[in-house]
């Protein structure tokens, strides 16, 4: 079977830039300059998340400078009306804060960020103490293994596990994440499963199955390409 899928803790970032409830609006302004971020956990004194404030957050106040200077009118929602007038984390925080835990898949991580709609996630304990964050760009590492290294999982959790008699009739090879998987075998039910684990494998980004039946001459030639 593939191996085991990567988890948050393998790619998320620990240490993490925070504020607290009475942080002031330009020191958030700040630390998010500081760090090239665009959000930042809010803490409590016992070091759990309680809210994130982000560059959304804080770009009502400008909005609303700008339009008391030329005068235009804006019908603004309570909620937006509330961070523009706000001055610390805890008026301009979005709360309670969306969370995941660090042995959460990363692609259980990528569907909460994207039903969500959220960039990054704060990761906590049990306890919701503050253990890392984990972004969009984060999820996408997976991606970076090497050709090499998804051919030899390839091979070695899908062809062996499926076909351990015809691993040396069955071709794989890998270009750009894009696996081709070439040869004949003897049960063509199992072709659509070998398919099924192989995009599971991290890091694959498509599939292309040229395997085939056994030729009745049953010398086990792989398809031609």
């Amino acid at each position: 079977m593939p191996d085991t899928p990567h988890i948050v803790s393998d790619v998320m970032t620990r240490s993490v830039v925070t504020v607290v409830r009475d942080t002031p609006f330009k020191e958030i302004v700040r630390a998010m300059e500081r760090r090239n971020v665009s959000a930042l956990p809010v803490l409590d004194p016992g070091g759990r998340v309680v809210g994130v404030v982000s560059e959304a957050d804080l770009l009502p106040k400008e909005e609303l400078r700008s339009h008391q200077m030329s005068g235009s009118e804006r019908r603004w929602s309570p909620a937006d009306l509330v961070k523009a007038q706000a001055s610390t984390a805890e008026r301009l925080m979005s709360s309670p804060a969306i969370t995941v835990r660090p042995d959460v898949t990363l692609a259980r991580a990528a569907r909460i960020m994207g039903v969500r709609h959220v960039r990054r996630l704060p990761v906590v304990d049990e306890d919701a103490r503050l253990r890392g964050i984990v972004t969009r760009g984060d999820l996408l590492k997976v991606f970076l293994r090497s050709d090499e290294e998804i051919e030899e999982e390839v091979r070695r959790t899908v062809v062996g596990y499926l076909f351990p008699a015809l691993g040396h009739t069955i071709h794989v090879s890998v270009h750009e994440g894009v696996v081709t998987l070439r040869g004949r075998v003897h049960d063509t039910s199992l072709i659509w499963v070998a398919e099924r684990l192989v995009r599971a494998v991290e890091g694959v980004v498509d599939v292309e199955s040229r395997l085939g039946g056994e030729d009745p001459a049953g010398d086990g030639a792989a398809p031609a390409p």
